[in-house]
């Protein structure tokens, strides 16, 4: 028999075997339905239309699910980005968002074709884990207000001290307490939804959740405000000419730039864990950061939110059997099918059940269970955690990243860096400084605090042989100190280089100059 043609993925070689065309078709309609409400509340929570979020989760399966890269991780609108989404849609405008996502998927392309998409595997785990915490808090409290139909600050901290008053309010207003009790329900059908029998779990928590919430509010005619729907072609907006001129800005091209980092970082992460559930083919990842650049630079054109390869439905469609990339291509279709044939089926969604889904989805970003263990045995990996999640909090999305990734390579370079300087005394009156390990700037208080306490009037030998590393800093501090100290009239400082100090001194033992 014939191979599968060379556009197809190589995954689809497996659709030969029996059973399989079958099970990658069960598969689909699982992700579908997994996928359906986190689309629409994606979008709602990002301040853009509905249908841009199912737009992306399409292009997600019909574009990137026929790409390589990954066989069985699935693409779509990811909680993730939601908090910079909605940052980028008030600040620039929602015409604006198109053209971001585009040259987001531009310089994806580019990385991918650059063979980076395996550095995005080096970014410190704490700063990943720390990003997802502070999207999780932000959304946290952000999805609190629409649960109870209110209006959310911009910022992160008048989200969080807002909630004395929020809490007022649902307390003494009808309207909103009946929101939030809508969007409470959502929350506790998905906290309780995984400990029912098998059979009721055949249908995904989310779709389960949020269609539970719509009986309610229909069948009990509740005033709840629900989902705007526009309609599927009136909400594609393309970037025009004048919106691709503005990206020049620096502060458009910050957003690029956040947009860039955590999408990638997201996808390849969450390929990462998908490689981990399944026996299939691994991830070549510099071919799956092309497929995320190729998917946003669609999603770019027809002004939809960014895409990110997804760990929810990406584990749902793993343990659903899928064994090609066909499910995550049909879960597509099925989108598409549902927004054309279904659209006013979205009009009667409630936006507190939505809201309540990504509170939901907020909370279980929050590496809760990691902390513990994590402070007890890493305490700076825990710090950078922190320091990374509350940032974000903060300011937004961008600098708390930028700002983690800073502190992750201090507290490595600082951890490298350990130095032993050992100080003793021969016979004769000599002294003996002992310099082991890796010598860098960040060590030099210790080591000139132990130089400048040395006598000036006796004899000093610097032995440098357990020294690994020597940086320029301690060099120029190390020749200035022996200077100062021959200057004092006293035997000249004599050296022992090690291999990385030769240029220090001329041959072993010779005098510093």
């Amino acid at each position: 028999m014939p191979s599968s043609p060379s556009f197809l993925p190589a995954s689809f070689g497996e659709l030969r075997r029996p059973g399989v065309l079958r099970q990658d078709a069960l598969a689909s309609l699982v992700v579908f339905l997994v996928a359906l409400p986190l689309c629409v509340g994606v979008a709602v929570a990002s301040g853009v239309p509905a249908e841009l979020g199912l737009i992306t989760g399409i292009v997600g399966g019909l574009v990137v699910g026929f790409l390589p890269g990954s066989a069985l991780q699935v693409s779509g609108p990811a909680a993730g980005l939601t908090v910079l989404v909605f940052e980028a849609v008030q600040e620039f405008g929602l015409a604006m968002l198109g053209a971001i996502v585009l040259l987001t998927g531009v310089l994806q392309i580019a990385l991918g074709l650059l063979r980076c998409g395996r550095w995005f595997r080096a970014i410190s785990v704490s700063v990943v884990q720390g990003m997802l915490a502070g999207i999780g808090l932000v959304l946290l409290f952000g999805q609190l207000y629409t649960m109870a139909g209110q209006d959310q600050p911009r910022s992160g901290p008048d989200k969080i001290l807002g909630i004395p008053g929020l809490v007022a309010d649902v307390a003494r207003d009808s309207a909103a307490s009946t929101s939030a009790a809508v969007g409470l329900g959502t929350v506790a059908v998905l906290v309780l939804w995984p400990r029912l029998p098998a059979a009721a779990r055949l249908v995904p928590a989310p779709l389960a959740a949020v269609a539970l919430a719509t009986a309610a509010v229909a069948g009990l005619g509740l005033d709840v405000a629900n989902v705007t729907v526009r309609g599927l072609v009136d909400a594609v907006q393309p970037p025009g000419l004048g919106h691709l001129a503005d990206l020049g800005g620096v502060a458009v091209l910050g957003t690029v730039l956040a947009f860039t980092l955590i999408a990638s970082a997201e996808s390849l992460f969450s390929a990462a864990a998908v490689d981990r559930m399944h026996d299939g083919p691994r991830t070549h990842y510099d071919k799956e950061l092309v497929a995320q650049g190729v998917g946003n630079t669609v999603c770019g054109v027809l002004g939809a939110l960014p895409m990110t390869a997804v760990i929810v439905r990406s584990s749902a469609n793993v343990r659903a059997g899928a064994r090609t990339s066909l499910s995550r291509i049909l879960h597509g279709a099925w989108l598409l099918l549902f927004a054309v044939l279904l659209p006013a089926a979205i009009g009667i969604i409630p936006l507190a059940a939505l809201a309540g889904v990504l509170v939901h989805a907020g909370c279980k970003l929050i590496p809760v269970k990691e902390i513990g263990p994590l402070a007890r045995g890493h305490r700076g990996e825990a710090l950078v955690l922190g320091v990374t999640a509350i940032a974000i909090v903060m300011t937004n999305m961008f600098e708390g990243v930028v700002l983690g990734l800073v502190l992750a390579v201090a507290k490595s370079a600082w951890e490298t860096s350990h130095v032993q300087v050992d100080v003793r005394e021969l016979t004769g009156g000599r002294l003996v400084v002992t310099l082991a390990g890796n010598a860098t700037f960040l060590r030099l208080p210790r080591i000139v605090e132990t130089l400048e306490a040395l006598p000036k009037d006796r004899p000093i030998e610097l032995d440098l042989t357990g020294a690994r590393h020597l940086d320029h800093a301690c060099q120029t501090t190390l020749e200035n100190w022996a200077e100062r100290h021959n200057d004092a009239g006293t035997e000249p400082v004599r050296v022992i280089p090690g291999p990385a100090e030769r240029a220090l001194a001329g041959p072993q033992g010779s005098p510093l100059p």
